[in-house]
């Protein structure tokens, strides 16, 4: 093609005009350069930021930068990676946890979601301390419903169907059960008193050595056992141990570590212990404490789905996932066992933006496919799609199904999306997984892509006590099948102890090659004083009050005291069906939190923490049913009275 020249316009002069253009736009785009470089990083831009930022920020998805989250998904991995105690740890290695002696102003939700907003979860933005309590005041005016502006001990006490301790601390009339209780207690006082002589302030204690572990589960956090045992410690009426303990949470606990933290574990431990210690006491220092750390966790949600990262730098907010996950991927048991600690952290700090979270992370399971209705094991956070079709009720698992009905009982039966979700759950579960052995054992398989695993592990024995406290809420006329199937399951579990040489469970059990409920490899072997099946027992004697239960119960605590008691505490076993003592030299602090807790209620009245009143975390940890009709009535009293 030919161009022709226009008249009167030579070549040089059209190329000073461009020029001249081309000087004008890089002026003009400086400018607004500057000017929105100012809106946006002058200190006192937040509220302008919202008026831009406010459609983003109101999303329960919290948006992260996915480009950087991914490459540092690849460049940063855990040092010594310890999975949790929900995936199977190595034998004796699961390590223990702390919190944080500082008080920081409780942080507004304005404050939260001006530091997450647009993917800056890594960047340490904080309001000048008149503008967060400015702040702060403001957050309290969303709409709550049954709320007040702040959290009122005496109106949840009120809202209370029975006393938390009972009429007399639990204490059973018939003999023999009081005196076997009273071992329990003394099972605990010998755990507690050698963790404060060896390892106070430690994470757990090492019964052999005499020493204490910390482990690098916990991002810097210490403590573990004394958090895990505060509520412990409190129903059992050990008072003087239970002072030391509120003590050194209250001179000695710091939350400003900058490690490399379990979210799901310090969630369980910490947040949980925390609660449950608030809720119990009213004291107003586990509050403040637990308002602290759960804002800590918040930056492990920043991705681009919202299902949050499992590891998380507690000082910096920096996420990224387990090096061991398949494809960088979230674990099902770990993302889905936070909705009971986080919907209380926003009852105790009216901050919405806890419930939002975890809220966001149900909408997405209901939203994305699930083969044959099941719940695989690995999501990845990026595309909110599954990584491997494994399913399991036990490690990686696990208490997302615990969770989804515990949220459901917690919300005062109101919560219908997670009751429509757990049945459903239970129903592809029992389609797909529930099998019976040859024997006539009732046992939970794994499934890997359509092909079934016929093995059980110690972690999934938990569940003949969930399917039993969810009997009375699904479809009527299958009650007494839900009943049925609970027993059956807890009765195959119990059958995994009794087939041993010591009467203690092996870490997982197999129904094949000839053998049923039995370990046949040599990594299986092991028992580290896990609780699920003593957790079982205890939730079937409340809801049948069979005496056997107990009796199953008594005989894990003579096998305690035989092959896990030391000079010097309580310690793992690596091999169950040898006599010949070989142990693994760790007091696991959930051995504290649960499996003597859980004891202890199974040998005390039903009226001790009644579950009409309460249900309990994945680690043992008591959480009150939340009454919003009943704080609602209670608020409405106090406003006629006011006027």
């Amino acid at each position: 093609m030919v161009f022709r020249k226009l008249p009167g316009v030579s070549a040089s002069g059209m190329g000073l005009r461009l020029s001249q253009k081309f000087v004008f736009l890089l002026f003009l785009s400086g400018l607004v350069t500057l000017c929105f470089g100012a809106l946006f990083f002058l200190p006192d831009s937040v509220r302008l930021k919202r008026i831009f930022l406010s459609k983003t920020e109101t999303q329960p998805v919290t948006v992260g930068s996915g480009s950087e989250n991914d490459a540092r998904e690849h460049l940063k991995r855990p040092k010594d990676p310890e999975p949790p105690r929900g995936m199977t740890p190595a034998k004796g290695e699961t390590s223990t946890r702390l919190k944080s002696l500082s008080r920081k102003p409780t942080v507004s939700r304005e404050a939260t979601e001006a530091r997450l907003a647009g993917g800056r979860a890594q960047e340490d933005f904080t309001l000048p301390r008149s503008r967060t309590e400015s702040a702060s005041s403001k957050a309290t005016s969303f709409d709550r419903g049954a709320h007040s502006d702040t959290f009122s001990y005496d109106k949840f006490k009120g809202c209370l169907l029975k006393p938390p301790l009972g009429r007399d601390n639990g204490r059973p009339t018939d003999p023999q059960t009081n005196e076997r209780r009273e071992k329990v207690k003394e099972m605990m006082k010998f755990s507690w008193d050698n963790y404060k002589r060896y390892a106070w302030g430690k994470n757990e204690l090492r019964p052999l050595t005499r020493n204490g572990h910390i482990g690098n589960m916990f991002g810097g956090l210490r403590g573990a056992s004394i958090i895990d045992s505060l509520d412990t410690l409190y129903i059992m009426g050990l008072m003087e141990e239970y002072n030391d303990a509120k003590e050194w949470v209250q001179t000695s606990l710091d939350l400003n570590s900058n490690g490399e933290a379990s979210l799901f574990e310090v969630n369980i431990r910490y947040v949980g212990g925390l609660l449950a210690a608030y809720y119990l006491t009213g004291e107003e220092m586990y509050k403040n404490k637990v308002l602290e750390l759960g804002e800590k966790l918040l930056p492990a949600f920043n991705t681009p789905t919202g299902i949050p990262r499992g590891v998380i730098n507690l000082g910096s907010g920096t996420s990224w996932s387990w090096g061991w996950a398949s494809a960088g991927s979230s674990i099902l048991a770990e993302f889905g066992t936070l909705h009971l600690e986080f919907v209380h952290l926003t009852e105790l700090s009216r901050n919405p933006i806890y419930t939002e979270k975890v809220m966001n992370i149900r909408k997405l399971l209901n939203k994305i496919e699930k083969p044959h209705g099941l719940y695989p094991n690995f999501l990845s956070p990026v595309s909110g799609n599954w990584v491997q079709h494994h399913v399991s009720i036990g490690g990686l698992g696990d208490s997302f199904y615990e969770y989804l009905i515990k949220s459901y009982l917690m919300s005062d039966k109101t919560d219908e999306d997670a009751k429509k979700m757990y049945y459903g759950a239970l129903e592809a579960i029992e389609a797909n997984l529930v099998q019976k052995s040859p024997g006539g054992l009732t046992y939970m398989a794994e499934w890997r892509g359509g092909i079934l695993d016929h093995k059980m592990g110690h972690l999934a024995c938990f569940s003949g006590g969930m399917i039993g406290i969810g009997a009375d809420d699904g479809a009527p006329e299958k009650r007494q099948h839900f009943l049925d199937l609970a027993a059956e399951i807890t009765h195959t579990c119990h059958e995994s102890y009794t087939r041993s040489a010591t009467k203690l469970g092996p870490e997982a059990f197999r129904f094949d090659g000839g053998g049923e409920a039995t370990a046949t490899r040599l990594s299986d072997r092991y028992y580290i004083l896990r609780p699920e099946v003593i957790e079982s027992y205890m939730y079937m004697w409340r809801l049948t009050h069979d005496p056997k239960y107990r009796e199953w119960g008594w005989e894990a605590v003579e096998a305690l005291e035989q092959h896990c008691r030391v000079e010097s505490g309580f310690s793992g076993i690596r091999d169950v069906y040898t006599l010949t003592a070989s142990h693994d030299n760790m007091q696991q602090s959930f051995f504290l939190s649960e499996t003597l807790k859980y004891l202890y209620l199974l040998f005390s009245d039903d009226d001790l923490l009644p579950l009409e009143d309460w249900v309990f975390n994945t680690e043992a940890h008591p959480l009150p049913i939340i009454r919003k009709s009943c704080l609602q009535d209670e608020a409405t009293q106090d406003k006629t009275v006011s006027k």
